[in-house]
C-alpha cells in the first residue's frame, strides 16, 4: 500500500456530518442524505460516467485502491474530498473493496438524465456486501459464497445460509453451540448475520472489523455483520419465510418445530431484502438438515488431512481436492467439494454413487462422451440466478442458451445408463429445448457487452425492431450519401460531412471556399480553418437520426429484459437440471480418476470393521513419479468379534502402536487412511487393491505441532486442547488418528500421557485408534491390552546409514533413529558424534523401560484389579 495520492496538499471537510447541510450544493445534500440511510457502507454515487465517493468515504477508497484524491466545490462549505471510478469498472473496484472487508451501496441514476428536472434521480439499486455478490468477476468459480445467518439461545443454536448466486438455501438447528463453531468452519461464509442480542457479541462497526468480545463459538477468522434482533424474532421471521416462497406452512420444508432455525433464516432473507433492493434473488425452497445425516468432518481435521488446502502454505494445490478433482463443469467443482467436507452416513446413499461410478469405469465410451459434452457446458446454475435476479448481460444469457441447447445430446447420452443419477438426465424438459431455441434465435451471437448501446437483437424476429431498423437505415444511407451530393452539387471537392456531440451533424466546408457555400447553408460555428453549416433538411435528419438510434436501442434493450424475465420463470426447472448434471460431473470425474490410477471400489458394512489391503496416499501417490509410492495394508475394529479366533484378534485390533523413525512415512501411513475412509464415504473408489470399510461417524486427527499465537497458546498446549477435544466427543464408530502425542513436554510427562491416553481410547472408547509415537516403550500396552497391537514403519540399517522402507508391517520398533534423521538434515558431524555419545549413557541409566516392563507383568499377575497404570511410572 502506497498511501493516499493527492492532488492537493489541504482538503477539508471529510466529515460530512459535521458540516450544516444548508450550506451544501443540491447533490452533496442528497449524497449527505443517502449516506445516512448507509452509514456503515462505502457509497459510490453515480454522476455522469463515473461512481464517485465524496467525504470521508472518498478518503477512504482513495487510500483501498491506491487512487487520485482530488476535490470538488461542495458549496458554501468549500471543497470537500472525492474520488471516483468509471462506471464501466464498478465490479472490479467494488470487488477489492469487498476483499477488504467493506460493504458497498451503490447509488445509480435511475432517471434518464436528458428527462431529468433539476437534480437526475439518484437510488441505492443495491449494497455488495462479502455475502452477496452475484457477478462473475466478483466469485470463485469452483467454490461457493456462503451468507449465514446465526442465532444462540442458551446451548441450543440456529444456523441459515445460502449462496445468492447459485440459489442453494438451507437451514438447521441443534444443541452444543461446539458444534456450530463446526459447522461455520466447514461452510466458510464469506459473511455471518448475527442479531445484536447474541451473547458477548460486542459490537463491529462493519463487516470484515474483527470484535474482541465475539462469543468463544463465533471463530473470529469470519465476517460478522450485526443485524436488528427484531428481524429475527420468530413471528416475523416465519412471517418472511412464508411470503417469500409462497407457503401456508413450514412443515413442508421441515422447519415448522425449528424455531430457532426459522429465526436465522428468516432474518436472513430480510438481510436480502435490504441489501438487494428491487432484485428479487430466486433462492431455492429453503431446506433444513441435521449434522447427524453426515461424517462429521471438524477442522482440525481438514486442516490435518489437508482435504482443501495445504497446512504449509494453505494453498489448494497439494490438496485432496486438487489430486482428486477432475470434473469439467464450475457446477461439479462445486459439488465436489461439498461432497468431500459432507461425506454420508448412509450406506445405501454410498453405494447409489459407487454403483454410478461403477457404470462409468465400465462403460468408458459413454464416460469420455459425457464428460466432453460437460466441457462445453457454462455455469447454468450462476447464470440462472443472475437472469432471475435481473443482472444476467446479454452474453449470460447466450453462455446459458448455448449450454441448454446441450442438454437434449446429453440425454441421449444418459438413456444408455442405469445409474440413478443418469436418470434425471434422460428426460430434459422440453420447455427448456424451447427456451433455448428461443435465446438463440433472439439475441446475436456475440452481443455487446454494454445492454444500453444497441446491437443486441437479431434481425427478422420482431417486427417492430425491423421496421424502425428500416428506418434508422435509411437515415444513416442518406446522411452516408449526403457528402457525395453536396460535393457534386456545390464544387467544393473538400466539402465534408461530420458531427460532435455538441452542435450535432454538420458540413464544413474550408475558410477558403467558404464563399461558395449555397444560400441554404446555415452558419453554425466558425473555427480558425473552416466555417460549419447545416441546412434545414440536415437538421429534420438529424433529430430523426438521433432520436430513432435511441429509441431503437430502447427498444431492444425492453426485448432483451422480456427474455431475460422468462429465463428467471424456468429458474427451479433449470436449478433441478444443474444439480443433476453436477452430480454426473463429479461421478464420471471420479470415475475417471478410478480407471487412471487404479482404485478400488470398497465394501461398506455397518459393522466397525477397517481392512485396507494395499493403501496408498491419494495425493501423495499423484504427487511423485509412478510406481514409486509404497503402499501398505491395515487392518482395524473388529477385536470384539465373537467369531474371531486369538489371532484374528491380533491382526484387527481396535488400537494400533505405530513407531518409526522420524521420515519414514508415519504421517504419511496416518493421513492415507483417514482420506481413504473419508473418499470411501464421500462415495468414491479408493487407493487400494481391496477394502472393506465400517461406516465411521466421525475422523479425528491430531497430526503435525503448531503454536496459536493469537490466543498465547504454546504448542503443547494446543495439543493437549485437540486431544482433549477427540476424548470428549470419539466414539466406538469414529476413526481416530493420533501422531506424537506427549512429544511437547518433558519425556516423563509426555509419555505418561501418551500412554494413559491410548489405553483410555483402547479401553473406554474403544474407538479406531492409530497412534504414532516415538515413545517405543509404549510398545509394552500391547502386552496388557488385547484389544491393542504393534507396528512398526521399516528400516534398513547398513554400514553408515538407515534406508527407509516405507513399510508397515507387525511388530514394534526399538528405538527412534533420531540421530540419523538429524544426520540426514545436515547436522554437522561432530554434532552427530556428541549426540551419540549421550544417547548411549542415557540409554544405560534410564529406568523408563525397565519401570514399564515391571508394571506390564504386573499388571498381567493381576488382572482382575484395575488397569490404572500409575505404578508404572513410580520409579
Amino acid at each position: 500500500m502506497t498511501g493516499i495520492k493527492t492532488t492537493q496538499t489541504h482538503i477539508t471537510n471529510a466529515d460530512y456530518r459535521e458540516l450544516d447541510r444548508d450550506r451544501l450544493s443540491a447533490m452533496y445534500r442528497h449524497y449527505a442524505e443517502i449516506k445516512d440511510q448507509y452509514p456503515h457502507s462505502l457509497l459510490l454515487y453515480r454522476v455522469g460516467d463515473f461512481f464517485e465517493t465524496f467525504f470521508q468515504d472518498a478518503i477512504v477508497v482513495a487510500r483501498e485502491l491506491e487512487l487520485v484524491l482530488t476535490s470538488k466545490q461542495g458549496g458554501d462549505v468549500g471543497r470537500v474530498p472525492m474520488t471516483g471510478v468509471p462506471h464501466h469498472a464498478l465490479e472490479r473496484y467494488a470487488m477489492q473493496l469487498v476483499e477488504k472487508g467493506y460493504a458497498v451501496a451503490v447509488c445509480d441514476q435511475v432517471e434518464d438524465a436528458a428527462e431529468a428536472k433539476g437534480l437526475v434521480r439518484r437510488e441505492v439499486t443495491r449494497v455488495i456486501t462479502p455475502g452477496t455478490l452475484l457477478e462473475d468477476g466478483m466469485l470463485k468459480a469452483r467454490t461457493n459464497n456462503f451468507l449465514a445467518a446465526v442465532v444462540m439461545a442458551g446451548n441450543q443454536w440456529g444456523l441459515a445460509y445460502t449462496d445468492i448466486s447459485t440459489g442453494e438455501f438451507f437451514t438447521t438447528q441443534a444443541e452444543d453451540l461446539e458444534h456450530l463453531a463446526q459447522e461455520l468452519m466447514r461452510l466458510q461464509p464469506s459473511e455471518v448475520l448475527v442479531p445484536t442480542n447474541a451473547p458477548d457479541i460486542g459490537t463491529l462497526l462493519r463487516p470484515g472489523e474483527k470484535s474482541h468480545h465475539l462469543s468463544e463459538y463465533l471463530p473470529s477468522c469470519f465476517c460478522y455483520s450485526l443485524r436488528s434482533q427484531k428481524t429475527f424474532t420468530l413471528v416475523e421471521a416465519r412471517q418472511r419465510i412464508l411470503q417469500y416462497f409462497k407457503l401456508r406452512s413450514l412443515e413442508g420444508v421441515g422447519c415448522e418445530n425449528l424455531p430457532l432455525a426459522v429465526r436465522a433464516a428468516g432474518g436472513l432473507l430480510e438481510y436480502l431484502e435490504a441489501t438487494q433492493k428491487e432484485n428479487r434473488i430466486p433462492l431455492q425452497l429453503v431446506r433444513s438438515y441435521t449434522l447427524a445425516d453426515y461424517l462429521i468432518v471438524d477442522a482440525q481435521t481438514r486442516r490435518n488431512l489437508e482435504i482443501t488446502q495445504t497446512v504449509r502454505d494453505g494453498t489448494f494445490y497439494g490438496s485432496l481436492l486438487w489430486a482428486i478433482d477432475r470434473t469439467k463443469t464450475a457446477m461439479g467443482g462445486r459439488a465436489l467439494r461439498r461432497w468431500i467436507l459432507q461425506p454420508l452416513l448412509q450406506i445405501k446413499g454410498i453405494r447409489s454413487r459407487q454403483d454410478t461410478i461403477e457404470e462409468l469405469v465400465h462403460k468408458t465410451e459413454l464416460r469420455e462422451e459425457i464428460q466432453k459434452l460437460l466441457s462445453e457446458i457454462y455455469d447454468i446454475e450462476r447464470l440462472t440466478v443472475r437472469a432471475g435476479s435481473g443482472t444476467a448481460n446479454a452474453r449470460d444469457l447466450v453462455a446459458l442458451a448455448d449450454s441448454l441447447a446441450k442438454l437434449p445430446e446429453l440425454s441421449v447420452l444418459a438413456q444408455q445408463g442405469d445409474s440413478p443419477y443418469l436418470k434425471p438426465l434422460q428426460q430434459v424438459p422440453s420447455e427448456l429445448e424451447s427456451l433455448a431455441v428461443r435465446l438463440k434465435r433472439a439475441i446475436v451471437e456475440s452481443p455487446p457487452l454494454h445492454l444500453t448501446d444497441g446491437g443486441l437483437i437479431r434481425p427478422h424476429v420482431y417486427e417492430a425492431l425491423d421496421e424502425m431498423r428500416s428506418l434508422v437505415e435509411g437515415d444513416q444511407q442518406w446522411l452516408a450519401n449526403l457528402e457525395v451530393r453536396e460535393r457534386e452539387r456545390t464544387g467544393i471537392s473538400t466539402l465534408k460531412v461530420g458531427y460532435n456531440k455538441t452542435f450535432g451533424y454538420y458540413i464544413s466546408i474550408s475558410r477558403s471556399k467558404s464563399e461558395q457555400a449555397p444560400s441554404d447553408y446555415v452558419r453554425r460555428q466558425t473555427l480558425t480553418n473552416e466555417e460549419r453549416y447545416i441546412t434545414p433538411e440536415l437538421k429534420e435528419r438529424e433529430s430523426r437520426i438521433l432520436t430513432a438510434q435511441e429509441d431503437l436501442n430502447k427498444l431492444e434493450y425492453e426485448i432483451f429484459v422480456q427474455l431475460r424475465s422468462q429465463v428467471g420463470e424456468y429458474a427451479a426447472m433449470i436449478r433441478n437440471v444443474a444439480k443433476a448434471v453436477a452430480a454426473i460431473d463429479v461421478l464420471a470425474g471420479l470415475a475417471e480418476i478410478a480407471i487412471d490410477r487404479g482404485y478400488c471400489r470398497p465394501e461398506m458394512v455397518e459393522n466397525r470393521e477397517l481392512r485396507i489391503t494395499n493403501g496408498r496416499h491419494p495425493v501423495v501417490e499423484y504427487s511423485i513419479p509412478a510406481g514409486l509410492f509404497v503402499p501398505n495394508s491395515t487392518r482395524l475394529g473388529n477385536a470384539e468379534d465373537p467369531g474371531k479366533s486369538e489371532s484374528d484378534h491380533r491382526l484387527a485390533p481396535d488400537l494400533i502402536i505405530l513407531t518409526g523413525p522420524n521420515a519414514s512415512g508415519k504421517s504419511c501411513y496416518l493421513r492415507q487412511v483417514g482420506l481413504i475412509q473419508l473418499l470411501a464415504q464421500t462415495g468414491s473408489f479408493i487407493p487400494a487393491t481391496s477394502a472393506t470399510l465400517g461406516i465411521c461417524d466421525r475422523i479425528f486427527t491430531r497430526v503435525g505441532a503448531v503454536d496459536d499465537l493469537a490466543t498465547g497458546q504454546s504448542t503443547f498446549m494446543v495439543e493437549m486442547n485437540e486431544t482433549a477435544n477427540i476424548l470428549n466427543h470419539a466414539s466406538p464408530k469414529s476413526l481416530v488418528l493420533l501422531d506424537e502425542i506427549g512429544r511437547g513436554t518433558a519425556t516423563f510427562d509426555g509419555l505418561s500421557i501418551a500412554w494413559s491416553v491410548a489405553e483410555y481410547l483402547a479401553t473406554e472408547i474403544r474407538s479406531r485408534t492409530i497412534f504414532a509415537t516415538h515413545y517405543h516403550e509404549m510398545n509394552e500396552l500391547a502386552s496388557i491390552l488385547s484389544n491393542v497391537a504393534n507396528y512398526q514403519v521399516t528400516v534398513r540399517e547398513l554400514a553408515e546409514e538407515i534406508v527407509f522402507l516405507h513399510q508397515v508391517q507387525p511388530g514394534g520398533a526399538d528405538r527412534s533413529y533420531g540421530i540419523e534423521a538429524g544426520r540426514l538434515a545436515g547436522l554437522p558431524p561432530v554434532v552427530i558424534q556428541r549426540a551419540k555419545e549421550v544417547m548411549s549413557q542415557i540409554e544405560k541409566h534410564s529406568k523408563i523401560a525397565v519401570g514399564l516392563r515391571k508394571g506390564a507383568k504386573k499388571e498381567r499377575e493381576n488382572s482382575s484389579e484395575s488397569t490404572e497404570q500409575l505404578d508404572m511410572f513410580d520409579f
